[in-house]
C-alpha cells in the first residue's frame, strides 16, 4: 500500500479591512496573523508581545488552595513528600521541577518516577505501598493520576495523603485524593484548559510562593521543555510560558540543561520551539523509552559539570538507539497490519518483540505515512499494552471508550491514546475497533490536507520575512509555523541524501533567484523529478557547522501544473 497524495490549501487572502486593521505590519505577517484569526490590532499586538493573561492566578485552579495549604504544612512539620512523576519529558521536567521548588522551601522531598517496563504508566500499588514504608506521608503527583481511582482508594487506606495534578481528560468519577488540581475537570473555572504537566507544576510552585510568579521565573526552562514536547497548544498561557522559556534555555543557567544543549549540537542563543521539539525533547524522552528516566530527571537537577554531561551523551546515545528500534519496529508493524488486511481503515500490530517504549513512535509514523488510525501494541505474556494514534475524522480515545469493557485501562485524547488489555481480549478488541473505524470512516476520502499561509513568488522571499516570522514564535500546536507556497519552480540540481538515501537536496529558481531546499522523507522523487515543481515549504535559516544560509524547508512537492486537490 503506498501513502496518499495529500490535499494543498493556501488560505484565502486576508480582506482589505483588516489588511487596513493591521496597517504597519510587514505585508507577509498581516496575512499570517489573519490566518491566525488575529483580525485587530489589539489582537495582533497582544499575540506578537505573548503577554501572561491577567487571569492566570494559581488559586483560581480547583484544588490549588488545598493543595498549598497541605504541603506547607507538610514542610512546616518535616513531613516526607514524595512527587511522583511520568517518564516522558513532560513528567520529567514536572517532577523536576516541582521537587526543586520543594526542596528550596526546605521540604523532605523525593522524587519517584515509575518504569515503564515494570511498572507501566501512572500510580501503582506497589510504588505507593513502597513510598509509605519509606515513610512518605504526602505523595503529590504531575503529569498523571487523574484515572486512577482504585490507587487513590488504596492511598487513603494505607494512610498516604494525595494530591493529584494531571492535565489529561479525567472520567466522569475522579479519584478520592486530598485535591485534584486539573482545569479539565467539572466545576474548574481556570481559564486555560491546556496546560501542559509541567505548565500545572508550575502553578503549583506559583501558589506555594504566594502566586508571585517572578519568585520562580527561573524554572520556566523546564516549563518551555516540557510543554513544547508534549504537544500542547502553543496558544494562550502557554505561549507566554514558552516565550519566557525560550529566553531561560537561550541563556542557561543549569548544568544538565546546558550539556543537553551541547549534546545536541545545538548553540544556546538560537534555540527556538522547533528545537525543542525536535531535538531536545526526543533526547530527554529517550531515557524513559528504552531504559528508566531516572537518568533524564538526574541531568535536570544535577550541578556537578562532570556528571551533566556524560549523562547528556548517554542520552543522545539512546536518541540513536530510539530512532533505530523505532524504524524496525515501524517496518514489523507495517507489515503486520497490512499482511492481514491491505485495505484496513485502521492499522493495528501486535508482537512481543516490540519495544514498549517506541510502539507510540512508530504508530505516529503510520498515521503519518499513511493517513490511518494506528495501534501498535508490545504483547506480553499475559497483558497487552498499546499506543495508539490518530487523525481528525476519528476520536480514539471515543473508540476506545466503546470498548472499555476488554480494557484493564485506557486514556487519552481524540489523537493519541494508550491502552492494557488481557490477551484473551485482544481478538475481540481489534475486531471491535476495526469496526468503529469502518462505520467511520468508509465513506471519508481519507487524504490529509496540508495547510499554506500565502502563495509567493520566490523573488519575493526576502531576508527580512524571517525578522517577521520571529514574532510568531513560540510556535507548535494551534500555532503553527508559517508555511509558503511558490510554483512553477525550475529544478537546478536534486540529489539524495542521508544515510539511506531517503532525503532530498534540491536548488530550485524561478529564474531570478534561485534557493537551496531541503526534503526530509523525499528522496523517491530522485526516481522521476519533474523538471517544473511546486513547492510548500517553511522558510528558515539553517545554522549548521558555523555557517548560515537561507533555505526552504519543504513540507511537500509535485509537479508544476498538478492541481491541489
Amino acid at each position: 500500500m503506498n501513502s496518499h497524495a495529500r490535499r494543498w490549501k493556501v488560505a484565502q487572502p486576508i480582506p482589505a479591512d483588516v489588511e487596513q486593521e493591521l496597517f504597519g505590519y510587514d505585508p507577509v505577517l498581516r496575512q499570517i496573523l489573519y490566518n491566525r484569526g488575529l483580525h485587530t490590532h489589539k489582537a495582533a499586538q497582544m499575540f506578537l508581545e505573548a503577554e501572561f493573561p491577567t487571569d492566570n492566578d494559581p488559586f483560581i485552579l480547583l484544588g490549588m488552595p488545598e493543595a498549598a495549604a497541605r504541603l506547607h504544612y507538610a514542610i512546616q512539620n518535616g513531613e516526607k513528600i514524595a512527587v511522583y512523576g511520568d517518564y516522558d519529558a513532560d513528567g520529567v521536567t514536572a517532577t523536576a521541577l516541582l521537587t526543586q521548588v520543594l526542596i528550596e522551601l526546605g521540604a523532605d522531598v523525593q522524587s519517584y518516577i515509575p518504569n515503564r517496563f515494570d511498572e507501566g504508566y501512572g500510580l501503582n500499588l506497589d510504588a505507593l505501598d513502597g513510598l509509605k514504608t519509606a515513610g512518605v506521608n504526602l505523595v503529590v503527583t504531575v503529569d498523571c493520576g487523574i484515572r486512577s481511582l482504585d490507587e487513590a482508594e488504596f492511598a487513603g487506606k494505607i494512610g498516604l495523603d494525595l494530591i493529584i495534578s494531571d492535565h489529561h481528560h479525567p472520567k466522569t468519577d475522579l479519584p478520592a485524593a486530598l485535591a485534584i488540581i486539573n482545569p479539565k475537570q467539572d466545576g474548574d473555572l481556570y481559564p486555560e484548559k491546556n496546560l501542559a504537566g509541567v505548565g500545572l507544576a508550575f502553578k503549583i510552585a506559583e501558589a506555594l510562593h504566594g502566586g508571585e510568579r517572578f519568585r520562580v521565573e527561573s524554572y520556566l526552562d523546564l516549563v518551555a521543555l516540557g510543554t513544547v514536547a508534549d504537544l500542547v497548544p502553543l496558544v494562550g498561557e502557554n505561549r507566554a510560558l514558552v516565550r519566557r522559556g525560550l529566553d531561560y534555555l537561550r541563556s542557561p543557567v543549569r548544568q544538565g540543561v546546558m550539556s543537553l544543549i551541547g549534546a545536541a549540537g545545538l548553540q544556546p542563543g538560537i534555540i527556538n520551539s522547533s528545537h525543542i521539539g525536535y531535538m531536545l525533547g526526543p533526547r530527554l524522552n529517550a531515557a524513559g523509552r528504552l531504559d528508566t528516566a531516572l537518568e533524564a530527571l538526574a541531568l535536570l537537577t544535577t550541578r556537578d559539570p562532570g556528571k551533566a554531561g556524560e549523562i547528556a551523551q548517554k542520552l543522545d546515545n539512546q536518541n540513536r538507539e530510539r530512532q533505530r528500534m523505532t524504524q524496525l519496529v515501524q517496518q514489523q508493524a507495517e507489515l503486520l497490519a497490512f499482511g492481514s488486511d491491505p485495505d484496513a481503515l485502521l492499522l493495528f500490530a501486535a508482537h512481543p518483540d516490540f519495544n514498549p517504549g517506541v510502539v507510540g513512535l512508530a504508530a505516529s509514523r503510520l498515521t503519518e505515512q499513511y493517513y490511518r488510525p494506528a495501534v501498535v501494541a508490545y504483547q506480553g505474556d499475559e497483558f497487552s499494552r498499546a499506543s495508539c494514534r490518530s487523525i481528525p475524522e476519528f476520536h480514539i480515545t471515543e473508540a476506545l471508550d466503546q470498548c472499555a469493557d476488554l480494557l484493564v485501562r485506557h486514556g487519552g485524547h481524540a489523537a493519541a491514546a494508550g491502552f492494557t488489555v488481557h490477551n484473551e481480549n485482544l481478538p475481540e478488541l481489534v475486531e471491535r475497533l476495526k469496526d468503529i473505524a469502518y462505520s467511520q470512516l468508509a465513506e471519508v476520502d481519507l487524504r490529509p490536507t496540508l495547510k499554506a499561509d500565502l502563495e509567493i513568488p520566490l523573488v519575493d522571499l526576502k531576508p527580512t520575512i524571517l525578522n517577521s516570522l520571529e514574532g510568531i514564535e513560540p510556535t507548535g500546536q494551534e500555532n503553527p509555523r508559517a508555511v509558503f507556497v511558490s510554483r512553477g519552480l525550475n529544478v537546478r540540481r536534486a540529489n539524495r541524501i542521508g544515510r539511506d538515501g531517503s532525503h532530498l537536496r534540491l536548488d530550485v529558481s524561478d529564474g531570478q533567484i534561485t534557493y537551496g531546499a531541503i526534503a526530509f522523507q523525499q528522496g523517491h522523487w530522485m526516481e522521476d523529478m519533474p523538471q517544473y515543481i511546486d513547492l510548500m515549504y517553511h522558510f528558515e535559516l539553517n545554522e549548521y557547522n558555523g555557517r548560515s544560509a537561507l533555505q526552504l524547508n519543504v513540507i511537500d512537492l509535485k509537479p508544476s501544473g498538478v492541481s491541489d486537490d
